[in-house]
Protein backbone atom coordinates (compact mmCIF):
# COMPACT_ATOMS: atom_id res chain seq x y z
CA UNK A 1 0.00 0.00 0.00
CA UNK A 2 1.31 3.37 -1.22
CA UNK A 3 0.85 6.07 1.82
CA UNK A 4 2.20 9.94 0.98
CA UNK A 5 4.73 11.18 2.83
CA UNK A 6 2.37 13.99 5.41
CA UNK A 7 4.20 17.68 6.43
CA UNK A 8 5.45 16.49 9.78
CA UNK A 9 8.91 16.65 10.86
CA UNK A 10 8.63 13.82 12.66
CA UNK A 11 8.72 10.27 11.93
CA UNK A 12 6.61 7.74 13.67
CA UNK A 13 6.11 4.39 14.49
CA UNK A 14 2.84 3.18 13.10
CA UNK A 15 1.84 -0.77 13.23
CA UNK A 16 -0.40 -2.13 10.17
CA UNK A 17 -2.13 -4.80 9.59
CA UNK A 18 -3.56 -6.54 6.33
CA UNK A 19 -6.66 -8.36 6.32
CA UNK A 20 -7.77 -9.95 3.16
CA UNK A 21 -7.34 -6.92 0.78
CA UNK A 22 -8.06 -4.13 3.31
CA UNK A 23 -5.24 -2.39 5.70
CA UNK A 24 -5.66 -1.36 9.35
CA UNK A 25 -3.79 0.89 11.22
CA UNK A 26 -3.41 0.52 15.16
CA UNK A 27 -5.06 3.39 16.96
CA UNK A 28 -3.06 4.28 20.02
CA UNK A 29 -5.83 6.10 21.75
CA UNK A 30 -9.02 3.59 20.80
CA UNK A 31 -6.77 0.59 21.24
CA UNK A 32 -7.94 -0.65 17.93
CA UNK A 33 -7.12 -1.27 14.46
CA UNK A 34 -8.80 1.14 12.47
CA UNK A 35 -9.41 0.74 8.26
CA UNK A 36 -6.48 2.61 7.42
CA UNK A 37 -8.27 5.02 4.89
CA UNK A 38 -6.59 8.48 4.14
CA UNK A 39 -8.02 10.64 6.36
CA UNK A 40 -7.31 7.98 8.95
CA UNK A 41 -3.31 8.38 7.69
CA UNK A 42 -3.84 11.68 8.57
CA UNK A 43 -5.24 11.82 11.82
CA UNK A 44 -3.13 8.91 13.03
CA UNK A 45 -0.10 11.38 12.19
CA UNK A 46 -1.50 13.83 14.20
CA UNK A 47 -2.28 11.37 17.68
CA UNK A 48 1.17 10.21 17.11
CA UNK A 49 2.00 13.71 17.24
CA UNK A 50 0.32 14.88 20.41
CA UNK A 51 1.49 11.08 22.59
CA UNK A 52 5.07 11.55 21.31
CA UNK A 53 6.38 15.11 20.45
CA UNK A 54 4.03 16.58 22.64
CA UNK A 55 3.84 14.53 25.89
CA UNK A 56 0.21 14.23 26.17
CA UNK A 57 -1.42 11.21 27.59
CA UNK A 58 -3.87 9.15 25.64
CA UNK A 59 -6.54 10.08 28.41
CA UNK A 60 -6.00 13.49 26.50
CA UNK A 61 -7.10 12.71 23.41
CA UNK A 62 -10.55 11.77 22.17
CA UNK A 63 -11.51 10.94 18.55
CA UNK A 64 -14.45 10.75 16.63
CA UNK A 65 -16.66 12.51 19.25
CA UNK A 66 -20.27 12.87 18.65
CA UNK A 67 -21.91 16.36 18.66
CA UNK A 68 -25.04 17.49 17.44
CA UNK A 69 -24.84 20.81 15.45
CA UNK A 70 -28.34 22.02 14.26
CA UNK A 71 -30.31 19.02 14.82
CA UNK A 72 -27.54 16.90 12.62
CA UNK A 73 -25.30 14.42 14.44
CA UNK A 74 -21.96 15.34 13.45
CA UNK A 75 -18.40 13.31 14.52
CA UNK A 76 -14.98 15.87 15.41
CA UNK A 77 -11.75 14.10 14.17
CA UNK A 78 -9.48 15.03 17.19
CA UNK A 79 -9.85 17.20 20.58
CA UNK A 80 -6.57 17.49 22.51
CA UNK A 81 -8.01 18.28 26.20
CA UNK A 82 -6.10 19.53 29.37
CA UNK A 83 -7.94 18.30 32.73
CA UNK A 84 -11.08 18.02 30.45
CA UNK A 85 -11.30 21.26 28.69
CA UNK A 86 -11.27 21.22 25.35
CA UNK A 87 -7.50 22.71 23.67
CA UNK A 88 -7.25 22.17 20.45
CA UNK A 89 -9.88 20.86 17.72
CA UNK A 90 -8.06 18.70 14.81
CA UNK A 91 -9.97 18.39 11.53
CA UNK A 92 -8.26 15.88 9.17
CA UNK A 93 -8.99 15.52 5.42
CA UNK A 94 -7.64 13.40 3.04
CA UNK A 95 -4.51 14.09 1.95
CA UNK A 96 -5.94 14.81 -1.53
CA UNK A 97 -8.89 17.15 -0.20
CA UNK A 98 -7.87 21.00 -0.89
CA UNK A 99 -8.29 22.96 2.06
CA UNK A 100 -10.78 25.64 1.28
CA UNK A 101 -12.32 28.75 3.45
CA UNK A 102 -15.69 26.12 3.34
CA UNK A 103 -13.70 23.53 5.28
CA UNK A 104 -12.42 25.86 7.96
CA UNK A 105 -15.97 27.29 8.20
CA UNK A 106 -16.75 23.37 8.87
CA UNK A 107 -14.17 23.53 12.02
CA UNK A 108 -15.27 26.68 12.80
CA UNK A 109 -18.69 25.43 13.31
CA UNK A 110 -18.04 22.49 15.11
CA UNK A 111 -15.74 24.41 17.49
CA UNK A 112 -18.81 26.38 18.04
CA UNK A 113 -20.25 23.18 19.84
CA UNK A 114 -17.04 22.00 21.68
CA UNK A 115 -15.69 25.54 22.50
CA UNK A 116 -11.80 24.97 21.85
CA UNK A 117 -9.37 27.85 22.25
CA UNK A 118 -7.40 26.50 19.18
CA UNK A 119 -8.66 25.04 15.81
CA UNK A 120 -6.32 22.69 13.44
CA UNK A 121 -8.03 22.43 9.64
CA UNK A 122 -4.97 19.79 7.80
CA UNK A 123 -5.30 17.51 4.59
CA UNK A 124 -1.52 15.70 6.32
CA UNK A 125 0.32 18.03 3.65
CA UNK A 126 -0.98 21.51 4.72
CA UNK A 127 -1.86 22.86 7.76
CA UNK A 128 -3.89 25.50 8.73
CA UNK A 129 -3.77 26.78 12.54
CA UNK A 130 -6.13 29.48 14.22
CA UNK A 131 -6.68 30.51 17.78
CA UNK A 132 -10.52 31.90 18.98
CA UNK A 133 -10.05 35.60 20.48
CA UNK A 134 -12.68 37.95 20.87
CA UNK A 135 -15.11 36.14 19.02
CA UNK A 136 -12.55 35.72 16.03
CA UNK A 137 -10.20 33.59 14.14
CA UNK A 138 -6.58 34.70 14.45
CA UNK A 139 -4.74 32.63 12.00
CA UNK A 140 -1.00 31.93 12.77
CA UNK A 141 2.06 29.65 11.67
CA UNK A 142 3.23 27.66 14.28
CA UNK A 143 6.97 27.92 14.88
Amino acid sequence: MELPKLNFQETFDFKFKKDKDKFFIYDLVRKTYLLLTPEEWVRQHWIHYYLTVKSYSTSALITEKKIVLNGLTKRIDLLITEKTEPIILIECKAPQIKLTEKTFEQTARYNSIIGAREIILTNGLQHINAYYENEQYQFYKPE
